[in-house]
């Protein structure tokens, strides 16, 4: 019986793997400009990070985690997303006393959650995202979102269309939860099991449901940005206009309210509008969460983030048909005709490499002619031909293979001849 990968997973092989490392480089570059620093944090924490963070009444916490214990008895879950750990973590090495404020980071690693498969969708995902925390300016919120769509604009993508709500502070939000119990409680009966359970828990995640998104109070239902206390859409306001300062085009939805508990004040998503990219058109997602820090045991500090999966933006590179081909290149291809050849070629290609250049030579006993091949399939620069009687004269073949010229070149200076034409 043959061992098959896990439902939900994928490997990423080599030809493919190439277009995520640009991907991530590219990320890396623009945190670098913005002066994110990279956090790295474990796979796994314990289960009361993500039920106290992410929220007991989300699909997230009640559906889709992967929780185990271990031999010590404790509840231990691989993370479903990235920014609980990354405020525990915060909170935890006491970061918010850091000379520099906020704390900028940026994280890029697997997440974990047992949903249904679909494309660009999977059960082990590959997500990136920052936090900003320790401020509660509404400039670094613009700075957030600025990030995320500058990283999609220096991939190519222009389909984009970025999706604003203020979900404000606590005391707007309990004043639109009471409206909201209000609209809904007449004829909750009506919807499913998990909407009628959060009309009292967090009726705002009924906004949210997927199973009853076409139901006609949903289109009806009090709007955030209607109960808004001045301070909270005063921050608003100010959020929108650093991002028409940017140049940054969005459009105001009141029924976005993203997934999590944590979310406060500005949420936003970037969408994807290419055509044949999918139903499911979110590509990146976030928001503020003042009060996460405390939540998670320190102290009562501000902070904003996005997160957004690779798999997703790679598919939506693909719809817009500007993922950059992969071509792949080496300095040098050494040649070796007999054993002698094969023999002297062992160190030299270990001389070559440790001067900073990629070689590589035949390890299958063949031919001139397939060594030749193996050399322009691997789009070789030279090729180095050494054999019995190059080995006897002190001097080796180094052709050019993109010109066709051919050198004689003496063997102890065959490393400086290929650190010349590189």
């Amino acid at each position: 019986m043959s061992i098959q990968i896990p439902r939900g997973t994928q490997d990423i092989l080599p030809g493919e793997v190439e277009k995520w490392q640009f991907i991530e480089q590219k990320a890396k570059d623009i945190c670098k400009r913005y002066l994110y620093k990279e956090i790295r944090t474990p796979v796994f924490e314990h289960t009361e990070l993500f039920q106290r963070s992410v929220g007991d009444t989300t699909d997230i916490v009640q559906k889709e985690m992967y929780t185990f214990e271990d031999r010590g008895s404790r509840s231990l879950t691989l993370r479903p997303e990235g920014t609980a750990a990354v405020v525990r973590s915060y909170a935890e090495n006491k970061m918010y006393g850091q000379t520099v404020q906020p704390v900028k980071l940026y994280y890029l690693g697997p997440m974990f959650r047992y949903e249904r498969p679909q494309a660009g969708r999977y059960r082990q995902f590959v997500q990136f995202g920052v936090e900003a925390i320790g401020s509660d300016d509404p400039a670094i919120d613009a700075e957030v979102i600025s990030l995320a769509m500058e990283l999609y604009r220096e991939l190519g993508l222009k389909k984009l269309r970025l999706v604003l709500n203020s979900l404000g502070d606590s005391a707007s939000r309990k004043a639109h939860r009471d409206a909201l119990i209000a609209h809904f409680k007449p004829r909750i009966g009506e919807f499913c099991e998990d909407c009628r359970h959060r009309l009292e828990t967090n009726p705002l995640r009924i906004l949210d449901c997927k199973r009853d998104r076409e139901h006609e109070l949903m289109s009806s239902a009090p709007s955030i940005l209607d109960y808004l206390n001045d301070e909270s859409r005063d921050y608003f306001d100010k959020v929108k206009k650093y991002l028409e300062d940017m140049e940054i085009e969005y459009v105001v939805d009141p029924t976005l309210v993203r997934g999590l508990d944590y979310y406060n004040h500005t949420a936003f998503e970037i969408m994807s509008d290419a055509e044949g990219f999918g139903a499911i058109t979110t590509l990146c997602g976030g928001g503020r969460y003042n009060g996460l820090v405390q939540d998670v045991g320190g102290p009562d500090q501000p902070g904003i983030g996005f997160a957004l999966s690779i798999e997703r933006l790679i598919s939506a590179l693909e719809a817009e048909g500007v993922l950059p081909p992969h071509e792949e290149s080496i300095d040098c291809y050494i040649i070796a005709l007999g054993e002698k050849a094969m023999d002297y070629a062992v160190p030299l290609l270990q001389e070559i490499r440790r001067e900073g250049l990629s070689a590589e030579k035949d390890y299958m006993g063949r031919k001139m002619k397939a060594q030749f091949k193996a050399a322009e399939r691997m789009n070789a620069k030279h090729a180095l031909i050494i054999g019995e009687d190059e080995l006897e004269k002190g001097k080796a073949a180094v052709k050019d293979l993109q010109t066709g010229d051919q050198e004689i070149v003496p063997l102890e200076n065959i490393v400086d001849f290929l650190i010349r034409g590189k």
